[in-house]
C-alpha cells in the first residue's frame, strides 16, 4: 500500500497546471489534460473531504463499503432496473445518448492516475469523486454535450469539493468566455454553476444506489439543485459560442 502522504502531500505544480490548462485551451476535447491539471492543483483534497466523508452519518458505512462505482456504473443490466422518471433512468438515457460510459473516463483518468490505482481510501475517494461525475451532470441538468455545460458543472464541484484545479479551469474558461460575444452570459452561467454547489447538499455523502432509485425531480428537492436558469438562458443567447475548455464527461 503507498503510504499516506503520498494522497495528502500538499504541493502544488503551478507550472504542470498551466501547461496543461494552455494545451487544453488549445484542443477542448483533449480530456486528459483536466486530469492534469486536477494532479498539478488538487493535492489533498481527497484527504480532506474523504475525512469530511467519515464525519457525516452515513459516511462510516460507505467508507467501509469501499464499492468501487466504475464496476457498478458500467453494469447494463444493474442500470436497466431503474423505473422512469428515476434518476438510475436519467442516468441510463445519459449514457445512451452521449455515449460516454463511467470506464471510459477512468481509461483516461488511468493515463495521469495509473500509479494511484491502489488500496488506500483517499484513493478511492478520488476514483469515486471521478465516477459520479456523470449523475452530476444529470442532477445539475448542466449538459455535457456542450462545454458551457462542463464548465458550470466543474464550477459546481470546485464549490462542493474545493478542489483548487476545478476552480482554476473554471475561472480560467469564465474569463476565456468573456472575450466572446455575450460573453458575460457564459461568465454568469459560470458563476450560477458555483452558487448552485455552494447551496446544494454535500453530495459525496449519498448512497449512489439508493440515489438512482429515486424520482429524478424528488433527488432535486431533497438535495437542493436549483434549475440552472442562467445556463439555460446562456445556451439561447450564445448557441454557437463555447468557452474554449471542457471538463471530463
Amino acid at each position: 500500500m503507498a503510504a499516506a502522504t503520498e494522497f495528502a502531500n500538499a504541493k502544488r505544480d503551478w507550472r504542470g497546471a498551466f501547461r496543461a490548462v494552455n494545451a487544453l485551451l488549445a484542443d477542448p476535447s483533449d480530456t486528459v489534460q483536466v486530469f492534469r491539471v486536477m494532479a498539478a492543483l488538487n493535492a489533498g483534497t481527497s484527504e480532506r473531504n474523504y475525512r469530511r466523508l467519515l464525519a457525516t452519518p452515513q459516511g462510516g458505512r460507505i467508507a467501509y463499503a469501499r464499492i468501487e462505482l466504475v464496476e457498478t456504473l458500467t453494469d447494463k443490466a444493474w442500470l436497466a432496473q431503474f423505473a422512469p422518471a428515476t434518476v438510475g433512468a436519467a442516468y441510463r438515457a445519459f449514457l445512451e445518448r452521449t455515449g460516454f460510459s463511467a470506464d471510459g473516463l477512468a481509461d483516461v483518468s488511468a493515463q495521469v492516475h495509473s500509479e494511484r490505482a491502489v488500496e488506500h481510501p483517499y484513493a478511492w475517494f478520488g476514483r469515486r469523486e471521478r465516477d459520479i461525475h456523470d449523475i452530476w451532470h444529470v442532477l445539475t441538468g448542466y449538459a455535457a454535450e456542450d462545454p458551457l455545460g462542463e464548465l458550470c458543472l466543474v464550477a459546481f464541484s470546485y464549490a462542493q469539493t474545493k478542489g483548487l484545479g476545478w476552480g482554476f479551469i473554471a475561472l480560467i474558461g469564465a474569463l476565456k468566455g468573456l472575450r466572446e460575444p455575450r460573453g458575460i452570459e457564459v461568465a454568469r452561467a459560470v458563476w450560477e454553476g458555483y452558487r448552485h454547489g455552494r447551496k446544494a447538499h454535500w453530495l459525496h455523502n449519498e448512497d449512489i444506489e439508493a440515489l438512482l432509485a429515486e424520482p429524478l425531480d424528488a433527488a432535486r428537492t431533497r438535495l437542493e439543485i436549483a434549475r440552472p436558469v442562467r445556463y439555460e438562458r446562456a445556451r439561447q443567447a450564445v448557441p454557437d459560442t463555447a468557452p474554449p475548455v471542457a471538463a471530463p464527461a
